[in-house]
């Protein structure tokens, strides 16, 4: 038997089943929603449960009301659950690009949500490969997601935290570059021109320098940078529907 179809015959019995023993509860499974960048629409999930569709939708109807959505991010990094089968219709039928964040601590319903739209090609996935999937049936391989961004699970505990904080030299691997961050240099026209009149190379005709403005803040999570990128980039090919 074929991994292939073996992948098809466990998500064939998740669908029937309505997937594993459900909780009792109702925990809020969406852990955050927010707007990054002005137009774009991160939604995080704890847990994947029955709630979640509903939660889902409706946050993506909130943050739209007060901003043009141009995308949404959908962070299951860290998230397990045992319900997927109410999120499937609101998460496919989002008529904008859609990119999923996953890595290797993405279990259970979670990882079985992001294998289903990688199968009818919902969105994009990034991160690292999921956990694999155990039943009766076997065990499945992990999800591989479509663009591999390699961070270590303890930095990007951190980064759920903030993703605007650049984590410390010592904190990260100073060798991989996916931390593109660090390396960006901030130094503004104004400082040059300080330096210049420092130096004293100022032009007599050149004006004074103008207050420098506040750095904006940018985003040091590589993955969730990366998500941001290509939903500013695929809604330039693809833009929303009305």
């Amino acid at each position: 038997m074929t991994r292939r179809f073996l992948s098809l015959i466990i998500f064939s019995s998740w669908l029937a089943g309505g997937g594993l023993l459900r909780a009792e509860g109702t925990n809020t499974a969406l852990a955050q929603a927010s707007v990054l960048e002005g137009n774009v629409a991160y939604l995080r999930a704890g847990q994947v449960t029955k709630n979640l569709g509903h939660e889902f939708s409706v946050a993506l109807q909130t943050l739209a009301a007060t901003n043009k959505i141009a995308g949404v991010v959908l962070d299951l990094r860290f998230a397990d659950g045992d319900d997927m089968s109410t999120v499937q219709s609101n998460l496919f039928a989002v008529k904008m690009p859609l990119v999923i964040l996953v890595n290797h601590e993405t279990r259970g319903a979670a990882m079985m949500l992001a294998y289903s739209a990688h199968v009818v090609r919902a969105g994009l996935i990034l991160g690292n490969t999921t956990a694999p999937f155990k039943s009766e049936y076997g065990e499945t391989p992990g999800v591989i997601p479509d663009i591999a961004v390699n961070v270590k699970i303890p930095d990007e505990k951190k980064y759920l935290e903030n993703p605007y904080a650049a984590l410390a030299q010592n904190e990260t691997n100073a060798a991989d570059t996916n931390h593109f961050g660090a390396f960006i240099d901030h130094t503004s026209e104004a400082d040059l021109v300080r330096e210049k009149i420092k130096d004293g190379e100022q032009d007599e005709d050149v004006p004074p320098p103008k207050p420098a403005e506040p750095q904006k803040p940018f985003i040091h999570d590589p993955v969730l940078a990366r998500a941001v990128d290509l939903i500013h980039a695929l809604a330039v090919v693809r833009p929303p529907h009305g």
